[in-house]
């Protein structure tokens, strides 16, 4: 590895809702330049201005800071290589582009979309199926490799509509290195001249990721892996405008596959199988349609980023629970597969569970009010705290806490009644009057004299204390559910135990 300080990028477009494996990229990129006592630069490539959506970069700015991968560099904190978005640093890449140019690795091109189609049209008659603007079609076109030197000032002069296009060369092979995949090699006949500066003077962003990454001195470029066929061009202009020296070392991340292997996860796979691919809800502006998050179906922000971790990439030592302060001692470049993650949803919830049952009860309170208030719920923080610590062994989310400690909030609308009555007799119900007036008299209503009292009193009247309980948990809660049965009175309070024993015997008499 170089000396210089290592500086990585994750450079989004705003066009909507941040996909895990975007997350993920930003993962990999944050633990690197940790490891290596680096920076990390959040930057926005929105040159393409027909794609922007209102609200996409906030939210990518939102699903970071959730994750804890705050970027050292970025629009909204600023940096020593600012502005930090691709529409503000327009200006500069003209000069790049028309350096190019001059230098005859790129040229003006004045087609029309209707000259562009005709020329589609006749390659397809051709049975070119897919026909590419390149080596062999420019020669036919209207650019400045045709028009004469003339011809092509007076355009220009006019200010005739033109973009500016890499001249890719014909048959040579290229050769690089990739930080996960090793070498590779590409034949440049099979890449098209790319368009480089668009006819309103936005860079594409093959032109810009290179002169931003070059200007704000990017040490390692890690990108999905669905980028490796623009790879060519880009370092084709690395080396064109003098910058081959000081190129990023690439990596290019495996995908994240569905859940059977076979393609890319996308979101409508999330939406069929019942699981989100987003980090967080995203409300798209132009349809209001909602897309969950990992965050508002509940998973912790630790989870969600342990489990990124693992999608692609372990230690060797076949550890799965990281803290963020692990992931960054342990994570190298060099651990991370070239071969797709299968997205396992099931192993998702089981990271979430594995983080709920290690946090802090009062955290898990703070962190479930939220349903609560959606319910009109009020109740004290330590009693929410003490109901989060007796269910969260069954939690795979937040919210359900709720599913499994709902009858501590409320008493029960109705009873498993069927579970009791076969069973029920005089006696029992004797026996439960009686005891209610006991605990009346109780003065440390606490897990173990709870139960002594009961045990004593069964002994008393000669009824076995299994037959009693199951009653009783009904009573408290409505069914067979819920933590120990004596855990739940010592819960809800002497008042609100003896009331709920009265109106379960009403129920089962």
């Amino acid at each position: 590895m170089s000396q210089k300080k290592v500086r990585v990028r994750f450079a989004p477009s705003p066009t909507g809702g941040l996909h895990l494996g975007g997350v993920r990229t930003v993962l990999f990129n944050y633990l690197f330049a940790r490891h290596h006592g680096g920076e990390f630069v959040l930057r926005i490539e929105d040159t393409d201005q027909t794609r922007y959506v209102p609200g996409a970069e906030e939210y990518i700015m939102e699903c970071l800071r959730w994750c804890g991968l705050e970027p050292d560099e970025s629009p909204l904190k600023g940096g020593p290589y600012a502005p930090y978005r691709q529409s503000e640093r327009k200006a500069l890449y003209r000069q790049y582009a028309e350096q190019l140019v001059a230098a005859g690795y790129a040229y003006y091109a004045f087609d029309t979309p209707e000259e562009l189609e005709a020329m589609r049209e006749v390659e397809k008659a051709r049975g070119n199926h897919s026909p590419q603007y390149n080596y062999s079609i420019r020669k036919t076109m209207r650019n400045s490799l045709v028009l004469d030197a003339a011809e092509v000032a007076t355009l220009l002069e006019k200010g005739a509509p033109h973009v500016i296009r890499i001249k890719m060369p014909e048959n040579e092979e290229l050769r690089f290195s990739d930080m996960i995949r090793g070498e590779v090699s590409f034949q440049t006949s099979t890449v098209d001249d790319k368009v480089l500066l668009k006819a309103d003077g936005m860079p594409t962003y093959h032109l810009a990721v290179v002169v931003d990454d070059y200007l704000m001195k990017i040490t390692h470029a890690f990108r999905g892996e669905e980028w490796l066929p623009s790879a060519p061009v880009h370092i084709l202009l690395w080396k064109y405008l003098g910058w081959e020296a000081d190129m990023p070392q690439w990596a290019h991340l495996p995908l994240i596959l569905k859940p059977d292997g076979n393609g890319k996860l996308s979101k409508r796979d999330g939406d069929r199988l019942g699981f989100p691919v987003y980090a967080m809800n995203w409300t798209d502006p132009k349809t209001n349609e909602l897309t969950r998050g990992f965050r508002e179906i509940g998973f912790l922000p630790e989870a969600f980023v342990n489990m990124l971790a693992m999608l692609g990439w372990n230690d060797g030592s076949g550890q799965e629970i990281f803290s963020m302060e692990e992931l960054i001692e342990h994570f190298s470049i060099e651990r991370v597969h070239k071969g797709g993650a299968k997205f396992d949803y099931d192993k998702a919830k089981w990271f979430n569970h594995q983080y709920i049952v290690k946090t802090d009860d009062a955290l898990l309170a703070k962190l479930f009010q939220p349903v609560l208030d959606e319910k009109g719920m009020v109740a004290e923080p330590a009693f929410v705290a003490r109901i989060a610590g007796l269910v969260k062994e069954r939690c795979h989310f937040i919210n359900e806490i709720w599913d499994h400690g709902f009858f501590f909030f409320i008493r029960p609308e109705k009873y498993d009644a069927d579970a009791v009555k076969p069973k029920w007799s005089a006696e029992k119900q004797a026996f439960f009057e009686e005891w209610a007036q006991v605990l009346e008299g109780l003065e440390d209503f606490t897990f173990a004299p709870l139960e002594d009292s009961f045990k004593q009193l069964a002994a008393a009247k000669n009824i076995k204390p299994g037959e009693l309980q199951l009653p009783f948990r009904i009573m408290l809660c409505g069914g067979k559910f819920g933590p120990p049965v004596f855990v739940i009175a010592e819960t809800l309070g002497k008042a609100e135990t003896i009331e709920r024993i009265k109106l379960g015997l009403a129920a089962f008499a």
